[in-house]
């Protein structure tokens, strides 16, 4: 089979003939059609973050196949069923954050194209309890995204309180923001859209989004305060500048959910407003299978639009330069099929 791997954290990509492998009696053999490029893969690829995954590695945590065969003890899906692999490669599911509905919390964790092989490849393998089905009607390619993107902003959004009256500010309109925009808007809030691209700022206004404003030319803060301030803000700019007005923005009483995970991620924060406002910042990492069948049903349901386009897993490095350079107008998939 035909795999993307990292050797090295300082050089491309290698595409490279593999052996097809075999699963465990937990495991299922899924045939990858798709596998959406998150910008984590980048930072997994680079070594950017604390925690690094150990060369050679397949990055891929957007993947979506079909089930080619299963281990004895796999119940959850069977040959031949459609199933996403999330970031979520599988966790203890025994401590109190995996009985309580936060195994994406777990210590014991695995992540799929980081900590386990992922579905840069032609053929992955997968924990049966951990992947997802992804219902009829849903496009494969499009389940890609809505794997990561998707779950990840629909949990964010739903940290963040998003309600009728509410005013959400949504801080980048990219693969991950153009979703949280349409999961705020189901969830009946007032949105805000922020970017710093003519094209992102033109899909958010296509998107519904209620205000939007060019972070170039504009002062975000004091723009959503005059609307009476943002009850909370989701934060998906890769950018600490982004992070800060986001926080600014807030009117008494919000919240800043943090998503966006840059090399030098840095929020400082002032102490006595913080207190006195009331403000809340809070982290949001991903979400649980439960969180990604609720957004493939949204999906299915016609209630979410993927933006994206298509590349082939032999231009790997040049769609990561593309990410890089802010040329993607959302979301990169690659189709094995």
């Amino acid at each position: 089979m035909k795999a993307a791997v990292v050797r090295d954290f300082t050089k491309p990509l290698e595409i490279e003939e593999r052996e097809v492998p075999s699963p465990e009696p937990h495991q299922v053999l899924v045939r990858i059609e798709c596998s959406g490029l998150c910008h984590t893969d980048i930072h997994a690829a680079h070594g950017d973050w604390p925690v690094k995954p150990s060369p050679p590695f397949v990055p891929g945590h957007e993947g979506v196949g079909i089930v080619e065969a299963a281990g004895d003890q796999v119940r959850h899906v069977k040959v031949g069923e459609r199933v996403a692999i999330p970031w979520l490669a599988d966790a203890c599911g025994r401590c109190d954050f995996c009985v309580t509905g936060w195994e994406t919390l777990c210590l014991s964790q695995h992540n799929s194209g980081y900590s386990v092989d992922g579905a840069y490849a032609q053929y992955a393998l997968a924990h049966g309890d951990y992947v997802v089905p992804v219902p009829d009607g849903v496009d494969p390619m499009d389940a890609a995204p809505l794997s990561c993107a998707g779950v990840t902003t629909y949990k964010a959004v739903k940290l963040a309180g998003a309600r009728p009256g509410t005013r959400v500010l949504i801080s980048g309109i990219g693969g991950l923001g153009h979703l949280a925009l349409q999961y705020a808007r189901i969830f009946g809030a007032e949105t805000v859209a922020v970017d710093i691209t003519d094209e992102k700022l033109k899909l958010a206004e296509e998107l519904g989004a209620d205000h939007v404003i060019d972070a170039r030319t504009q002062d975000v803060a004091h723009e959503v305060q005059k609307l009476g301030g943002a009850d909370a803000a989701v934060s998906l700019a890769v950018s600490n500048a982004s992070f800060r007005a986001a926080y600014d923005s807030l009117r008494r009483g919000g919240t800043l959910v943090l998503v966006a995970l840059p090399a030098e991620g840095e929020l400082t924060l002032p102490v006595f407003d913080t207190v006195l406002n009331g403000t809340k910042v809070i982290g949001s990492i991903v979400g649980t299978r439960q969180d990604l069948a609720e957004v493939f049903r949204l999906h299915q349901l016609g209630r979410t639009k993927v933006i994206r386009e298509t590349r082939k897993l032999e231009d790997v490095n040049t769609c990561f330069d593309e990410v890089l350079g802010g040329k993607v107008s959302a979301r990169l998939v690659f189709d094995m099929r």
